[in-house]
Protein backbone atom coordinates (compact mmCIF):
# COMPACT_ATOMS: atom_id res chain seq x y z
CA UNK A 1 0.00 0.00 0.00
CA UNK A 2 1.76 3.25 -1.11
CA UNK A 3 1.53 5.48 2.30
CA UNK A 4 0.18 8.68 0.12
CA UNK A 5 -3.02 6.65 0.04
CA UNK A 6 -3.85 7.32 3.49
CA UNK A 7 -3.96 11.10 2.81
CA UNK A 8 -5.83 10.70 0.03
CA UNK A 9 -9.30 10.09 1.61
CA UNK A 10 -9.28 12.55 3.74
CA UNK A 11 -12.58 15.55 3.15
CA UNK A 12 -11.41 18.09 1.25
CA UNK A 13 -12.76 21.28 3.26
CA UNK A 14 -11.01 19.76 6.52
CA UNK A 15 -8.06 22.47 7.50
CA UNK A 16 -4.84 20.55 6.56
CA UNK A 17 -2.09 23.03 6.98
CA UNK A 18 -1.49 26.03 9.10
CA UNK A 19 1.37 28.33 7.57
CA UNK A 20 1.81 32.06 8.30
CA UNK A 21 -1.55 32.78 9.28
CA UNK A 22 -2.95 30.98 6.55
CA UNK A 23 -4.80 27.69 6.52
CA UNK A 24 -4.25 24.95 3.59
CA UNK A 25 -7.66 22.82 3.15
CA UNK A 26 -6.52 18.88 2.47
CA UNK A 27 -8.19 19.76 -1.25
CA UNK A 28 -5.94 22.82 -1.14
CA UNK A 29 -2.64 20.64 -0.28
CA UNK A 30 -3.84 17.64 -2.58
CA UNK A 31 -3.75 20.24 -5.71
CA UNK A 32 -0.04 21.41 -4.67
CA UNK A 33 0.61 17.60 -4.29
CA UNK A 34 -1.02 16.70 -7.52
CA UNK A 35 1.27 20.15 -9.27
CA UNK A 36 4.38 18.23 -8.13
CA UNK A 37 3.22 14.78 -9.33
CA UNK A 38 2.86 15.92 -12.74
CA UNK A 39 5.93 18.28 -12.87
CA UNK A 40 7.90 15.15 -12.12
CA UNK A 41 6.11 13.12 -14.75
CA UNK A 42 7.05 15.55 -17.31
CA UNK A 43 10.61 14.97 -16.40
CA UNK A 44 10.49 11.18 -16.94
CA UNK A 45 10.43 10.13 -13.05
CA UNK A 46 8.12 7.52 -11.76
CA UNK A 47 8.62 4.45 -9.89
CA UNK A 48 11.60 3.73 -7.95
CA UNK A 49 13.20 7.08 -8.88
CA UNK A 50 15.38 8.83 -6.16
CA UNK A 51 14.42 12.69 -5.95
CA UNK A 52 16.25 14.45 -3.59
CA UNK A 53 14.13 17.32 -1.47
CA UNK A 54 16.25 19.99 -0.02
CA UNK A 55 13.82 22.14 1.51
CA UNK A 56 13.06 23.91 4.84
CA UNK A 57 9.99 23.72 6.67
CA UNK A 58 6.91 24.53 4.97
CA UNK A 59 3.76 23.91 2.54
CA UNK A 60 6.45 23.76 -0.53
CA UNK A 61 8.00 20.87 1.48
CA UNK A 62 4.66 18.75 2.36
CA UNK A 63 3.75 19.37 -1.18
CA UNK A 64 6.59 17.92 -3.16
CA UNK A 65 7.02 15.10 -0.18
CA UNK A 66 3.15 13.58 -0.66
CA UNK A 67 3.71 14.25 -4.31
CA UNK A 68 7.01 12.28 -5.17
CA UNK A 69 5.61 9.51 -2.64
CA UNK A 70 2.38 9.24 -5.00
CA UNK A 71 4.71 8.41 -8.07
CA UNK A 72 6.26 5.39 -6.44
CA UNK A 73 9.39 7.29 -6.32
CA UNK A 74 11.53 7.78 -3.01
CA UNK A 75 12.32 11.04 -1.45
CA UNK A 76 15.88 11.85 -0.13
CA UNK A 77 15.02 14.39 2.22
CA UNK A 78 18.36 16.41 2.80
CA UNK A 79 18.72 19.04 5.52
CA UNK A 80 19.50 22.50 3.53
CA UNK A 81 21.83 23.95 5.93
CA UNK A 82 24.52 20.99 5.08
CA UNK A 83 27.95 21.69 4.33
CA UNK A 84 27.80 21.74 0.02
CA UNK A 85 30.13 18.57 0.66
CA UNK A 86 27.81 16.79 2.66
CA UNK A 87 25.13 17.56 0.46
CA UNK A 88 26.88 16.25 -3.04
CA UNK A 89 27.97 13.11 -0.77
CA UNK A 90 24.25 12.29 0.23
CA UNK A 91 23.34 13.31 -3.50
CA UNK A 92 26.12 10.98 -5.42
CA UNK A 93 25.47 8.27 -2.56
CA UNK A 94 21.41 7.98 -3.79
CA UNK A 95 21.95 8.41 -7.02
CA UNK A 96 18.86 11.08 -7.23
CA UNK A 97 17.73 12.14 -10.45
CA UNK A 98 16.19 15.29 -9.92
CA UNK A 99 15.93 17.71 -7.13
CA UNK A 100 13.44 19.87 -5.48
CA UNK A 101 14.80 23.25 -3.83
CA UNK A 102 14.08 26.98 -3.69
CA UNK A 103 15.95 29.85 -3.62
CA UNK A 104 19.74 29.78 -2.49
CA UNK A 105 19.78 26.07 -2.31
CA UNK A 106 17.99 25.37 -5.58
CA UNK A 107 20.76 28.18 -7.85
CA UNK A 108 23.33 25.85 -5.81
CA UNK A 109 22.65 22.49 -6.51
CA UNK A 110 21.71 24.01 -10.67
CA UNK A 111 25.34 24.60 -10.67
CA UNK A 112 26.32 21.05 -10.05
CA UNK A 113 24.46 19.75 -13.53
CA UNK A 114 21.49 17.72 -10.94
CA UNK A 115 18.34 18.88 -12.81
CA UNK A 116 16.32 20.83 -10.34
CA UNK A 117 12.98 21.88 -9.78
CA UNK A 118 12.17 24.97 -8.22
CA UNK A 119 9.69 23.56 -5.54
CA UNK A 120 7.65 27.23 -4.96
CA UNK A 121 6.66 26.82 -8.79
CA UNK A 122 2.84 26.37 -9.06
CA UNK A 123 1.37 23.56 -11.43
CA UNK A 124 -1.47 21.74 -11.84
CA UNK A 125 -2.33 17.88 -12.40
CA UNK A 126 -4.64 15.28 -11.26
CA UNK A 127 -3.58 13.53 -8.05
CA UNK A 128 -3.69 9.99 -8.07
CA UNK A 129 -1.63 7.42 -5.97
CA UNK A 130 0.76 4.87 -7.69
CA UNK A 131 -0.18 1.11 -5.90
CA UNK A 132 3.52 0.02 -4.26
CA UNK A 133 4.24 -3.14 -2.03
CA UNK A 134 4.31 -2.48 1.30
CA UNK A 135 8.03 -3.55 0.87
CA UNK A 136 8.64 -0.61 -1.55
CA UNK A 137 11.53 2.45 -0.18
CA UNK A 138 9.40 5.41 0.46
CA UNK A 139 12.40 7.53 1.90
CA UNK A 140 15.56 8.06 2.60
CA UNK A 141 16.40 9.69 5.54
CA UNK A 142 20.77 10.32 5.95
CA UNK A 143 22.09 9.83 9.43
CA UNK A 144 26.16 10.20 10.06
CA UNK A 145 27.03 6.31 10.57
CA UNK A 146 30.54 5.56 13.20
CA UNK A 147 32.62 5.37 9.54
CA UNK A 148 32.36 9.43 9.57
CA UNK A 149 30.10 8.95 6.34
CA UNK A 150 26.25 9.43 6.09
CA UNK A 151 24.39 6.67 5.94
CA UNK A 152 21.00 6.53 4.09
CA UNK A 153 18.12 4.94 6.14
CA UNK A 154 15.64 3.21 3.69
CA UNK A 155 12.50 3.04 4.98
CA UNK A 156 9.31 1.22 2.92
CA UNK A 157 6.13 2.57 2.92
CA UNK A 158 5.00 0.15 5.02
CA UNK A 159 6.80 1.33 8.02
CA UNK A 160 5.94 5.07 7.49
CA UNK A 161 2.22 3.80 7.14
CA UNK A 162 2.74 1.63 10.58
CA UNK A 163 4.53 4.28 12.28
CA UNK A 164 1.51 6.40 10.89
CA UNK A 165 -1.37 4.31 12.23
CA UNK A 166 0.41 3.69 15.71
CA UNK A 167 0.98 6.83 16.43
CA UNK A 168 -2.53 8.28 15.77
CA UNK A 169 -4.00 5.10 18.18
CA UNK A 170 -1.62 5.81 20.92
CA UNK A 171 -1.29 9.45 21.52
CA UNK A 172 -4.87 9.53 20.64
CA UNK A 173 -4.73 11.87 17.62
CA UNK A 174 -8.12 13.07 16.44
CA UNK A 175 -9.51 15.19 13.62
CA UNK A 176 -10.18 17.68 15.63
CA UNK A 177 -6.53 17.79 17.23
CA UNK A 178 -4.44 20.55 16.21
CA UNK A 179 0.03 19.21 15.96
CA UNK A 180 2.17 22.24 16.76
CA UNK A 181 5.60 20.84 13.93
CA UNK A 182 8.54 23.21 14.59
CA UNK A 183 11.12 20.56 14.29
CA UNK A 184 12.59 20.00 10.95
CA UNK A 185 10.85 17.58 8.49
CA UNK A 186 13.91 16.75 6.69
CA UNK A 187 14.18 14.03 9.29
CA UNK A 188 12.56 11.09 10.55
CA UNK A 189 11.18 12.73 13.43
CA UNK A 190 9.34 15.92 11.50
CA UNK A 191 8.23 13.25 9.11
CA UNK A 192 6.39 9.97 11.05
CA UNK A 193 6.13 11.38 14.64
CA UNK A 194 4.08 14.51 13.38
CA UNK A 195 3.64 15.14 9.87
CA UNK A 196 1.96 11.19 8.95
CA UNK A 197 -0.31 11.11 12.17
CA UNK A 198 -1.93 14.20 11.55
CA UNK A 199 -2.87 13.35 8.07
CA UNK A 200 -3.76 9.73 9.06
CA UNK A 201 -5.87 11.10 11.40
CA UNK A 202 -7.72 14.32 9.37
CA UNK A 203 -6.12 16.50 11.76
CA UNK A 204 -4.36 20.34 11.30
CA UNK A 205 -0.84 20.98 10.85
CA UNK A 206 -0.04 23.72 12.46
CA UNK A 207 3.72 24.50 10.96
CA UNK A 208 6.63 26.71 11.64
CA UNK A 209 9.76 27.04 9.49
CA UNK A 210 11.66 26.59 13.16
CA UNK A 211 11.54 26.65 17.26
CA UNK A 212 10.59 30.29 17.77
CA UNK A 213 10.32 30.63 21.24
CA UNK A 214 8.02 33.72 20.47
CA UNK A 215 6.49 32.35 18.40
CA UNK A 216 5.87 29.63 19.45
CA UNK A 217 3.93 30.96 22.91
CA UNK A 218 2.10 33.20 20.26
CA UNK A 219 0.68 29.83 18.21
CA UNK A 220 -0.25 28.25 21.37
CA UNK A 221 -2.46 31.18 22.79
CA UNK A 222 -3.93 31.66 19.00
CA UNK A 223 -4.23 28.76 16.68
CA UNK A 224 -6.25 26.18 18.84
CA UNK A 225 -2.89 24.01 19.06
CA UNK A 226 -4.22 20.70 21.18
CA UNK A 227 -0.40 18.79 20.95
CA UNK A 228 3.20 19.75 21.27
CA UNK A 229 6.39 17.58 19.96
CA UNK A 230 9.72 18.90 20.76
CA UNK A 231 12.93 18.06 21.91
CA UNK A 232 14.82 18.20 25.49
CA UNK A 233 15.77 21.54 24.46
CA UNK A 234 12.94 22.64 24.00
CA UNK A 235 10.85 22.79 27.30
CA UNK A 236 14.68 24.02 28.70
CA UNK A 237 13.83 26.75 26.66
CA UNK A 238 10.31 27.15 27.52
CA UNK A 239 10.29 26.32 30.82
CA UNK A 240 10.31 29.78 33.44
CA UNK A 241 8.59 31.59 30.26
CA UNK A 242 5.40 29.20 30.14
CA UNK A 243 2.51 28.63 31.88
CA UNK A 244 -0.69 26.74 31.18
CA UNK A 245 -2.55 29.85 30.44
CA UNK A 246 -0.31 30.37 27.47
CA UNK A 247 -1.86 27.12 25.90
CA UNK A 248 -5.50 27.22 26.82
CA UNK A 249 -6.15 23.41 24.35
CA UNK A 250 -2.84 22.04 24.71
CA UNK A 251 -3.44 18.76 26.26
CA UNK A 252 -0.51 16.89 25.01
CA UNK A 253 2.78 17.53 25.45
CA UNK A 254 5.89 14.92 23.38
CA UNK A 255 9.56 14.99 24.00
CA UNK A 256 12.07 12.65 21.68
CA UNK A 257 15.43 12.36 20.08
CA UNK A 258 17.14 12.60 23.19
CA UNK A 259 16.87 11.45 26.72
CA UNK A 260 14.94 14.12 29.08
CA UNK A 261 16.24 14.76 32.41
CA UNK A 262 13.78 13.55 34.93
CA UNK A 263 14.02 16.87 36.99
CA UNK A 264 13.01 19.42 33.42
CA UNK A 265 9.92 16.07 33.50
CA UNK A 266 8.80 16.37 36.97
CA UNK A 267 9.11 20.22 36.76
CA UNK A 268 7.34 20.75 33.44
CA UNK A 269 4.40 18.62 35.37
CA UNK A 270 4.36 20.77 38.54
CA UNK A 271 4.13 23.70 36.53
CA UNK A 272 2.48 23.14 33.79
CA UNK A 273 -0.66 20.24 35.06
CA UNK A 274 0.62 17.70 32.62
CA UNK A 275 3.01 15.33 31.84
CA UNK A 276 5.62 15.59 28.94
CA UNK A 277 5.09 11.45 27.10
CA UNK A 278 8.29 9.99 25.96
CA UNK A 279 8.77 7.19 23.64
CA UNK A 280 12.23 5.42 22.40
CA UNK A 281 12.90 5.03 18.49
CA UNK A 282 15.85 5.81 16.12
CA UNK A 283 15.53 6.71 12.66
CA UNK A 284 15.74 2.95 11.83
CA UNK A 285 12.83 1.84 13.87
CA UNK A 286 10.78 5.01 12.05
CA UNK A 287 11.49 5.79 14.41
CA UNK A 288 8.65 4.31 17.28
CA UNK A 289 9.35 1.40 18.95
CA UNK A 290 8.14 2.28 22.76
CA UNK A 291 5.39 4.62 24.56
CA UNK A 292 5.14 5.47 27.90
CA UNK A 293 1.37 5.43 28.08
CA UNK A 294 -0.70 7.92 29.52
CA UNK A 295 -2.84 5.10 31.80
CA UNK A 296 0.47 4.12 33.14
CA UNK A 297 3.10 6.76 33.07
CA UNK A 298 6.23 6.29 34.60
CA UNK A 299 8.53 9.20 35.55
CA UNK A 300 11.80 8.71 33.77
CA UNK A 301 11.13 5.82 31.33
CA UNK A 302 10.59 5.49 27.81
CA UNK A 303 7.64 2.85 27.69
CA UNK A 304 6.72 0.05 26.70
CA UNK A 305 7.13 -1.80 23.38
CA UNK A 306 4.69 -0.91 21.29
CA UNK A 307 2.15 -3.21 19.69
CA UNK A 308 3.50 -5.69 16.70
CA UNK A 309 7.05 -4.99 18.07
CA UNK A 310 9.30 -7.36 20.37
CA UNK A 311 12.06 -6.05 22.30
CA UNK A 312 14.95 -7.73 23.97
CA UNK A 313 17.76 -6.51 26.06
CA UNK A 314 21.14 -8.80 24.97
CA UNK A 315 24.38 -8.78 25.90
CA UNK A 316 26.59 -7.41 23.49
CA UNK A 317 29.01 -9.24 23.26
CA UNK A 318 27.24 -12.97 23.03
CA UNK A 319 23.94 -11.80 21.95
CA UNK A 320 22.03 -13.74 25.10
CA UNK A 321 19.24 -12.15 26.62
CA UNK A 322 19.82 -10.47 29.76
CA UNK A 323 17.66 -10.61 33.24
CA UNK A 324 15.09 -7.71 33.92
CA UNK A 325 17.07 -4.90 35.50
CA UNK A 326 20.42 -5.39 34.24
CA UNK A 327 21.45 -3.37 31.40
CA UNK A 328 22.42 -4.45 27.60
CA UNK A 329 21.74 -3.22 24.07
CA UNK A 330 18.48 -2.76 22.88
CA UNK A 331 17.39 -4.75 20.04
CA UNK A 332 13.84 -5.03 18.39
CA UNK A 333 11.60 -6.51 15.63
CA UNK A 334 8.70 -5.27 14.03
CA UNK A 335 7.29 -3.80 11.22
CA UNK A 336 9.13 0.04 12.08
CA UNK A 337 12.68 -1.60 11.17
CA UNK A 338 14.26 0.20 8.00
CA UNK A 339 14.74 -1.97 5.04
CA UNK A 340 18.36 -1.66 5.58
CA UNK A 341 21.02 0.97 4.73
CA UNK A 342 21.26 2.23 0.82
CA UNK A 343 24.44 0.93 -0.83
CA UNK A 344 25.55 -1.06 2.52
CA UNK A 345 24.82 -4.12 2.68
CA UNK A 346 27.64 -4.84 5.06
CA UNK A 347 26.57 -2.13 7.43
CA UNK A 348 22.85 -3.62 7.30
CA UNK A 349 24.27 -6.88 7.82
CA UNK A 350 25.37 -5.53 11.16
CA UNK A 351 22.63 -3.98 12.04
CA UNK A 352 19.78 -6.36 11.27
CA UNK A 353 20.41 -9.85 12.56
CA UNK A 354 17.94 -12.51 11.51
CA UNK A 355 15.41 -10.13 12.25
CA UNK A 356 16.42 -8.27 14.43
CA UNK A 357 17.02 -4.22 14.98
CA UNK A 358 20.64 -3.90 16.98
CA UNK A 359 19.74 -0.20 18.01
CA UNK A 360 23.69 0.31 19.38
CA UNK A 361 21.94 1.87 22.73
CA UNK A 362 21.95 0.51 26.64
CA UNK A 363 19.34 -0.16 28.35
CA UNK A 364 17.40 -2.02 30.67
CA UNK A 365 13.52 -3.02 31.05
CA UNK A 366 11.72 -2.92 35.05
CA UNK A 367 10.31 -6.14 35.85
CA UNK A 368 6.88 -4.31 34.53
CA UNK A 369 8.81 -4.26 30.76
CA UNK A 370 9.16 -0.40 31.07
CA UNK A 371 12.50 0.75 29.05
CA UNK A 372 15.03 3.08 30.57
CA UNK A 373 17.65 4.33 28.05
CA UNK A 374 21.05 4.23 30.02
CA UNK A 375 24.16 5.10 27.38
CA UNK A 376 24.89 4.35 24.19
CA UNK A 377 27.25 1.89 22.80
CA UNK A 378 28.48 3.93 19.89
CA UNK A 379 30.08 7.36 21.04
CA UNK A 380 27.50 9.80 19.64
CA UNK A 381 26.94 13.08 20.42
CA UNK A 382 23.70 14.85 20.48
CA UNK A 383 23.56 17.86 20.24
CA UNK A 384 20.11 19.66 21.33
CA UNK A 385 18.51 17.03 19.29
CA UNK A 386 21.15 16.90 16.67
CA UNK A 387 23.51 13.81 16.08
CA UNK A 388 26.95 14.40 15.91
CA UNK A 389 29.33 11.02 15.57
CA UNK A 390 32.83 11.65 16.24
CA UNK A 391 34.35 10.19 13.24
CA UNK A 392 33.02 12.47 11.13
CA UNK A 393 34.53 15.28 13.16
CA UNK A 394 37.83 13.55 13.10
CA UNK A 395 37.95 13.21 9.58
CA UNK A 396 37.67 16.45 9.18
CA UNK A 397 40.66 17.39 11.43
CA UNK A 398 43.28 14.54 10.06
CA UNK A 399 42.67 16.38 6.65
CA UNK A 400 44.95 19.15 8.14
CA UNK A 401 48.74 18.09 7.65
CA UNK A 402 49.64 18.96 11.13
CA UNK A 403 47.48 16.52 12.79
CA UNK A 404 48.84 13.26 13.48
CA UNK A 405 46.10 12.08 15.89
CA UNK A 406 42.46 13.11 16.89
CA UNK A 407 40.05 11.81 19.18
CA UNK A 408 36.96 13.54 19.29
CA UNK A 409 34.32 12.99 22.29
CA UNK A 410 30.98 14.23 23.84
CA UNK A 411 30.93 16.52 27.43
CA UNK A 412 28.23 17.13 29.37
CA UNK A 413 26.45 20.64 28.67
CA UNK A 414 23.28 21.58 30.98
CA UNK A 415 21.54 23.22 28.42
CA UNK A 416 21.95 21.51 24.61
CA UNK A 417 22.58 17.81 26.61
CA UNK A 418 25.94 17.68 25.27
CA UNK A 419 28.69 19.41 23.11
CA UNK A 420 31.66 18.94 20.90
CA UNK A 421 34.88 18.56 21.91
CA UNK A 422 38.56 17.74 20.62
CA UNK A 423 41.83 16.01 21.95
CA UNK A 424 44.76 16.42 19.27
CA UNK A 425 48.58 15.57 18.97
CA UNK A 426 50.30 17.37 16.35
CA UNK A 427 53.41 16.03 14.31
CA UNK A 428 56.67 16.78 15.08
CA UNK A 429 57.93 20.20 14.69
CA UNK A 430 54.82 21.94 13.61
CA UNK A 431 52.63 24.22 15.40
CA UNK A 432 49.13 25.43 14.89
CA UNK A 433 46.39 27.42 16.24
CA UNK A 434 43.04 25.69 17.56
CA UNK A 435 41.34 28.28 14.91
CA UNK A 436 43.09 27.21 12.11
CA UNK A 437 41.79 24.02 12.67
CA UNK A 438 38.01 25.09 13.43
CA UNK A 439 38.50 26.38 9.93
CA UNK A 440 39.09 22.90 8.17
CA UNK A 441 36.41 21.71 10.18
CA UNK A 442 33.83 24.60 9.15
CA UNK A 443 34.65 24.30 5.29
CA UNK A 444 33.73 20.38 5.46
CA UNK A 445 31.01 20.09 8.12
CA UNK A 446 27.38 21.92 9.44
CA UNK A 447 28.16 24.28 12.22
CA UNK A 448 27.14 22.40 14.63
CA UNK A 449 29.51 19.95 14.72
CA UNK A 450 32.61 22.25 14.42
CA UNK A 451 34.42 21.22 18.29
CA UNK A 452 33.51 24.10 21.05
CA UNK A 453 36.99 23.81 22.31
CA UNK A 454 40.29 21.99 20.91
CA UNK A 455 43.03 20.95 23.18
CA UNK A 456 46.37 20.12 21.94
CA UNK A 457 47.97 17.24 23.95
CA UNK A 458 50.94 15.05 23.90
CA UNK A 459 49.43 11.85 23.77
CA UNK A 460 46.05 9.85 23.78
CA UNK A 461 45.31 7.85 26.06
CA UNK A 462 44.90 3.99 24.93
CA UNK A 463 44.02 0.92 25.96
CA UNK A 464 46.64 -2.22 25.79
CA UNK A 465 45.30 -3.19 22.21
CA UNK A 466 45.71 0.65 21.05
CA UNK A 467 41.67 1.99 21.27
CA UNK A 468 41.86 5.40 22.36
CA UNK A 469 40.04 5.89 25.74
CA UNK A 470 37.54 8.45 25.22
CA UNK A 471 36.00 7.90 28.79
CA UNK A 472 39.25 9.11 30.45
CA UNK A 473 38.77 12.21 27.87
CA UNK A 474 35.25 13.06 29.02
CA UNK A 475 36.39 12.50 32.42
CA UNK A 476 39.38 15.05 32.58
CA UNK A 477 36.94 17.07 30.38
CA UNK A 478 34.30 17.40 32.89
CA UNK A 479 33.70 20.45 34.64
CA UNK A 480 30.87 23.25 36.03
CA UNK A 481 29.29 24.72 33.10
CA UNK A 482 30.86 28.45 34.25
CA UNK A 483 34.71 27.36 34.44
CA UNK A 484 37.32 26.88 32.22
CA UNK A 485 35.93 29.10 29.65
CA UNK A 486 39.75 29.81 28.76
CA UNK A 487 39.92 26.72 27.06
CA UNK A 488 37.10 27.99 23.92
CA UNK A 489 38.11 28.06 20.66
CA UNK A 490 36.39 30.65 19.12
CA UNK A 491 36.83 34.17 20.11
CA UNK A 492 39.80 33.79 22.20
CA UNK A 493 41.64 35.70 19.73
CA UNK A 494 39.58 38.60 19.57
CA UNK A 495 39.28 39.82 23.56
CA UNK A 496 40.53 42.90 23.22
CA UNK A 497 38.51 43.98 19.83
CA UNK A 498 35.40 46.06 19.70
CA UNK A 499 32.26 44.20 20.74
CA UNK A 500 30.07 44.78 17.65
CA UNK A 501 32.87 43.67 14.94
CA UNK A 502 33.91 40.24 17.75
CA UNK A 503 30.44 39.55 17.76
CA UNK A 504 29.69 40.34 13.52
CA UNK A 505 32.68 38.56 12.97
CA UNK A 506 31.57 35.95 15.54
CA UNK A 507 28.20 35.18 13.49
CA UNK A 508 29.56 35.46 9.86
CA UNK A 509 31.49 32.67 10.26
CA UNK A 510 29.34 30.53 11.69
CA UNK A 511 26.38 31.69 9.43
CA UNK A 512 28.58 31.88 6.11
CA UNK A 513 28.07 35.61 6.01
CA UNK A 514 29.41 38.46 5.25
CA UNK A 515 30.18 40.30 8.86
CA UNK A 516 29.20 43.52 7.38
CA UNK A 517 25.66 41.82 5.60
CA UNK A 518 24.45 41.09 9.36
CA UNK A 519 21.76 44.32 10.14
CA UNK A 520 21.60 45.42 13.41
CA UNK A 521 17.80 45.41 13.76
CA UNK A 522 16.83 41.50 11.76
CA UNK A 523 15.82 39.45 14.10
CA UNK A 524 18.96 36.59 14.31
CA UNK A 525 16.34 33.92 13.37
CA UNK A 526 16.00 35.28 9.93
CA UNK A 527 19.76 34.44 9.26
CA UNK A 528 19.44 30.84 10.38
CA UNK A 529 21.05 31.03 13.69
CA UNK A 530 19.78 28.12 16.00
CA UNK A 531 19.56 27.38 19.24
CA UNK A 532 22.79 25.43 19.25
CA UNK A 533 24.67 28.58 18.02
CA UNK A 534 22.62 30.90 19.82
CA UNK A 535 23.86 29.24 23.32
CA UNK A 536 27.80 28.77 21.94
CA UNK A 537 27.74 32.96 21.01
CA UNK A 538 26.29 33.54 24.61
CA UNK A 539 29.31 31.01 25.86
CA UNK A 540 31.81 32.70 23.95
CA UNK A 541 30.96 36.45 24.50
CA UNK A 542 32.84 35.27 28.20
CA UNK A 543 36.15 36.01 26.13
CA UNK A 544 35.76 39.31 24.99
CA UNK A 545 33.64 40.52 27.96
CA UNK A 546 35.73 39.19 31.18
CA UNK A 547 33.24 37.41 32.61
CA UNK A 548 30.44 34.69 31.64
CA UNK A 549 26.65 35.71 30.23
CA UNK A 550 23.23 34.02 30.70
CA UNK A 551 23.46 31.41 28.03
CA UNK A 552 19.51 32.97 27.19
CA UNK A 553 20.88 36.24 26.04
CA UNK A 554 21.04 35.77 22.64
CA UNK A 555 17.14 34.26 22.47
CA UNK A 556 16.10 37.04 24.74
CA UNK A 557 17.71 39.61 22.28
CA UNK A 558 16.46 38.66 19.05
CA UNK A 559 18.94 41.41 16.86
CA UNK A 560 22.18 42.56 16.71
CA UNK A 561 21.10 46.09 18.11
CA UNK A 562 19.06 44.22 21.12
CA UNK A 563 22.30 42.22 22.11
CA UNK A 564 24.58 44.31 22.23
CA UNK A 565 22.34 46.66 24.67
CA UNK A 566 21.69 44.12 26.85
CA UNK A 567 25.68 43.33 26.99
CA UNK A 568 26.86 46.81 27.58
CA UNK A 569 23.54 47.24 30.46
CA UNK A 570 21.33 49.39 28.33
CA UNK A 571 18.57 47.00 27.41
CA UNK A 572 15.15 48.29 28.71
CA UNK A 573 12.84 45.60 27.66
CA UNK A 574 13.34 41.79 26.56
CA UNK A 575 13.22 41.37 22.61
CA UNK A 576 11.47 38.48 20.83
CA UNK A 577 12.91 34.91 21.63
CA UNK A 578 14.71 34.25 17.77
CA UNK A 579 16.55 30.87 18.35
CA UNK A 580 15.07 28.13 16.92
CA UNK A 581 15.91 24.10 18.28
CA UNK A 582 17.43 21.42 16.50
CA UNK A 583 16.02 18.18 15.78
CA UNK A 584 18.02 15.29 15.00
CA UNK A 585 19.76 15.20 11.31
Amino acid sequence: MNVASIFAHMPDDRPCLLFDGATQSYAHVRAQAAGVRARLLAEGIGRGDFVALVLANGPDFVASYLGVLSLGAVAVCINPMLAEAETAFILADSACRIALAEGDVAARLSLSGLPVLDAGTAATGTWAVEDVADNHPAVVVYSSGTSGRPKGVMLSHGNVAFTARSKVRYMGVTGADRLLLFLPLHHCFGQNAILWPALAAGACVVLQRRFDRAAVLQSLRADGVTMVFGVPTTFLALEGRITAADGPRVRYWFSAAAPLPLEVEERWHRHMGLPIHQGYGQTECSPFATYNHAHSLRRGKVGTAIDEVDLRIVDPADGRDLPKGEAGEIVLRGPNVMLGYLNRPADTAKAIRQGWLHTGDIGRLDADGYLSVEDRLTDLIIIGGRNVYPAEVENALYSHPAVAEAAVYGVADPFLGEEVWANVVLKPGVSIGAQELEAVCRRSLAAYKVPTAITFVDALPRNPTGKILKRELRAAAARPATQDLGRRVRGTDQEGSDLEAWVRDWLGRHLSLSPGAIERDRAFAEYGLDSVLGVALARELAAPLGRPVDLTVVWEASTLAGLLARLRGTATAPDAACCPVPATT
